[in-house]
């Protein structure tokens, strides 16, 4: 490409290059075209110089708390670490759409996560700028049960004791570490085993460590649940006579209460052993020759006490016949005795109970005649 500049013909190259430095240089339709070349920049129709590749951030079109690095040969802003751009939710009136708006741009300036716990969540609290759980506040072997005002409430775990807030330790690792009076080692804590076992006034003594449960002399009822005063009646639950007895609240000699056992009514034997059902209750149950004596059907003569000395006892009807023999006379149930009378006596004996029969002789009857 040519020029005419005055009366001579020169290419524009030529032209350019005698008036301008470090360029390069073109002609389009006549007219030359200047530009800096790779990696020079500057004002072309002036002077071109090396680029310096962090030049668009120098100075920094960025804002405060902002790093500025190139990228694409373009300036670009981001926070310094420890700063962020904050969002705020914003619900639209009757909609449910949530949207973020920015507060502050890397280009206006970054800021802290946070510079109170106002500005943090409820379970979290302001540390160095950022929003944290407050529970590393807790001590050694400490529990973090809860944050309340963005403060955590620390608390030892159950067998340890000590400053939540610096260090929890166990009370005990075994039972010999422990006192007397609390011997036992539960999860780390020194308890007494009697502690909440027993019911109400109940006593509680240790065997061992094992707690045993156990009414006071003066009370009774279940020694896990409740123990009460003593009544008459308690004397007999649970029964303390034999089987089938019958237990009735009653006093010994000196006035002391104490159960007093007895067979029923139709039952024999030893209270205290066993009661057995007797062999009858009435004279109908058992023979004509027997009585029921003592629940039991024996014979009215057994042992010869029924009749008097002398007499002849002989069982009728289930009652001893008193008689006296042939040739004697007198009371049967007391003595008969040897008589010309021919007055012949017959008593019985029941329960105690006496009755009479005179049997007279054909010839007293026909001396009245």
């Amino acid at each position: 490409m040519r020029a005419l500049i005055g009366e001579v013909m020169l290419s524009a190259g030529n032209v350019l290059n005698e008036f301008f430095y470090g360029f390069d240089a073109e002609v389009r339709n006549h007219i030359p075209v200047c530009s800096c070349p790779p990696g020079h920049t500057g004002n072309p129709f002036s002077a071109c110089r090396r680029a310096d590749p962090e030049e668009a951030c120098h100075p920094s079109p960025c804002g405060v708390n902002t790093k500025c690095h190139v990228s694409n040969n373009q300036a670009v802003c981001t926070c310094l670490p420890g700063f962020r751009r904050l969002f705020k939710c914003i619900r639209r009136h009757r909609h449910t759409e949530i949207r973020l708006r920015t507060q502050g741009s890397p280009l206006s300036g970054c800021r802290h996560e946070c510079e109170s716990d106002a500005e943090c969540g409820a379970q979290q609290s302001c540390r160095d700028f950022k929003c944290v759980s407050p529970c590393g506040d807790c001590g050694v072997n400490a529990d973090c049960e809860t944050v309340a005002a963005h403060r955590a409430i620390c608390k030892c775990p159950r067998g340890y004791h000590g400053d939540p807030y610096k260090i929890c330790t166990a009370e005990c690792e075994s039972d010999s570490d422990c006192p007397s009076y609390k011997p036992a080692c539960l999860y780390n804590a020194c308890v007494n085993p009697c502690n909440g076992v027993c019911g109400v006034n109940a006593d509680c003594n240790l065997r061992g460590l094992t707690p045993v449960c156990s009414c006071p002399k003066d009370r009774t009822g279940d020694p896990f649940s409740y123990c009460r005063p003593f009544v008459a009646q308690d004397l007999c639950e649970p029964n303390p006579c034999g089987t089938n007895a019958k237990c009735t609240p009653g006093h010994d000699r000196t006035g002391a209460e104490r159960p007093v056992c007895t067979c029923p009514s139709g039952y024999i034997g030893n209270a205290l052993v066993a009661c057995d059902r007797g062999e009858c209750e009435l004279d109908s149950e058992c023979p004509d020759s027997r009585a029921c004596v003592g629940y039991q059907c024996v014979d009215p003569c057994l042992g010869d006490t029924q009749c008097g000395s002398g007499a002849h006892c002989m069982a009728r009807r289930h009652l001893a016949v008193c008689t006296c023999p042939p040739g004697y006379h007198g009371d049967a149930v007391v003595n008969c005795y040897e008589s010309r009378s021919l007055v012949a006596s017959n008593r019985y004996k029941r329960n105690g109970n006496f009755t009479s029969e005179v049997e007279e002789s054909a010839t007293d009857k026909a001396a009245e005649v």
